[in-house]
């Protein structure tokens, strides 16, 4: 797929090369100004003119006509040198991407040295490059019958760069695994709950593990019955599917210490049971499970990377379903955790099953937990679709969380747990806790909920209910699943250092 040459030279032949380009008083430096001269100074003239521009994500391509050893030439447009982010480059390379999607191209150039500035090193723009090929490209394939012409795609992409092969043929690498594993939680997040149960989403954890040789477990409803984990299993009550606790253990020190725990929730499919959903909140709710998928994308990621740490994935899979047994409002069930719980919502589930999740994971050794679920529609209308919902015990690990965010662009906004929150959570007159206090504050109160099964241990509640799905193609994918937050956790996995 990519291919690195250190030296780049106006006698290098290839159907398409792609340049970037700033806003400055000499744009055209380098490559391009040799292109220039090729040209007769038709790259100047076409500036001027705006034929090609330097604005940010802007993309411009003129064909050479026999001038040059380079057919066509892509001018990414990147601003201000001194102001492009990381962020805004993998942006404008993903806008590349989606351009030559639709030219059916199989072979790129790019001359990588021309995206580079102060705050971005080679090695950033080699990551930006592969993360932002993969993700700008992705397509779910769908179940639409097809046609028997292969679809034609970009299947090499030549890099040329002055910096060192070694770095850079690493970090496209690194980059390629970081797109590649945000495309899996997506297609798992896209596909219909009839073709993805709780089964086949344990299915998929254990040819991880085997791919990783990740120790993992997969508990059945009998083991459940035996742990008491009551709450989970009041959500699968009325289903015809039986529930899974998806457990994947990935030891990168030699002691089984500083364990983090990355928890997600998979609700495979959500009718909200007695609380029924609407006719048009029902819709969608397929993808109820993209906690779960966002953990299978980080675990693939850290798979790859093998970080110096210790991490296990806990997964609790079930629809929520109505049925003659299925669980009810003023039911009273007990978690795994000893806390009996009054049920006022059959649609306030996820919190049900991630509770006993919490409570399983530091039962295998997490000294911290992420949990990460769509789980309410409250934190949509506190921050809306491109921000994620969250919630924590510990400033600390928080802050270490909020610069894997910054880092991937996945942007996250803490929301407060107060007192009196606390004591709306434990309002319930018959039981320790109350599954759903009002709608008063709604995210709160799920990440409330969750608090008291995180209890002492260090503890983030991620609530991804607005930005696991987007109804609008951008720059780094098409609508749909967005498989957001699966590497922000790897990245905070990667970079994470105990407070010790």
């Amino acid at each position: 797929m990519f291919t690195v040459i250190p030296e780049l030279s106006t006698e290098t032949k290839q159907e398409v090369f792609v340049v970037g380009l700033f806003e400055q008083h000499s744009p055209l430096k380098g490559i391009a100004a040799k292109w220039n001269e090729q040209l007769n100074g038709q790259l100047v003239e076409l500036l001027k003119e705006g034929d090609i521009s330097p604005k940010r994500k802007h993309v411009s391509k003129i064909h050479t006509l026999g001038h040059t050893n380079a057919k066509r030439l892509y001018f990414v447009g990147l601003g201000k040198k001194e102001e492009l982010t990381f962020e805004q480059l993998r942006e404008a390379f993903g806008k590349l991407f989606k351009t030559l999607k639709g030219t059916k191209l199989t072979e790129v150039a790019v001359a990588l040295d021309t995206f580079t500035t102060e705050q971005i090193d080679i090695n950033d723009a080699a990551h930006a490059l592969s993360e932002a090929f993969h993700l700008a490209t992705y397509q779910f394939a769908g179940y639409k019958q097809k046609t028997n012409e292969p679809e034609k795609k970009i299947e090499q992409i030549t890099v040329y760069t002055e910096g060192d092969k070694e770095e850079v043929e690493a970090s496209l690498f690194v980059g390629s695994v970081y797109g590649k594993a945000t495309n899996f939680a997506r297609t798992l997040v896209n596909t219909p709950s009839n073709l993805l149960t709780a089964n086949d989403l344990a299915n998929y954890a254990v040819e991880l593990a085997k791919k990783y040789e990740f120790e993992y477990e997969v508990l059945e409803k009998e083991e459940m019955e035996k742990l008491g984990m009551g709450a989970f299993l009041a959500v699968n009550k009325g289903s015809a599917e039986p529930p899974k606790m998806i457990v994947l253990k990935y030891q990168g020190k030699e002691a089984w210490e500083n364990v983090i725990g990355l928890v997600g929730k998979g609700v495979t499919f959500d009718t909200g049971g007695y609380s029924i959903k609407t006719k048009e909140g029902i819709v969608g709710m397929k993808t109820d499970m993209a906690g779960a998928a966002a953990v299978l994308g980080a675990m693939e990621i850290i798979g790859e990377i093998r970080p110096e740490q210790n991490v296990v994935a806990v997964i609790p899979a079930t629809d929520n379903m109505v049925s003659g047994e299925a669980f009810k409002p003023d039911d009273v069930i007990t978690s795994m955790s000893g806390k009996t719980i009054e049920v006022k919502n059959t649609d306030a589930e996820g919190r049900l099953i991630l509770a006993d999740a919490i409570t399983y994971a530091k039962h295998h050794g997490a000294s911290y937990i992420i949990d990460v679920a769509t789980l309410t529609g409250g934190v949509i209308i506190a921050l809306g679709a491109h921000t994620t919902g969250a919630m924590t015990n510990n400033e600390a690990l928080f802050e270490q969380m909020l610069e894997a965010s910054a880092e991937t662009g996945e942007f996250i906004w803490r929301l407060p747990i107060t007192e009196k929150d606390k004591e709306r959570v434990r309002s319930s007159a018959v039981a320790d806790l109350n599954n759903s206090p009002g709608r008063e504050g709604h995210a709160i109160m799920g990440g409330a909920f969750l608090a008291e099964f995180a209890e002492e241990t260090p503890w983030i509640h991620l609530d991804i209910a607005g930005t696991s799905v987007t109804s609008k193609e951008h720059d780094l994918g098409p609508a749909g699943a967005t498989g957001v937050m699966v590497r922000t956790l790897a990245t905070f996995v990667e970079r994470f250092q105990t407070n010790d």
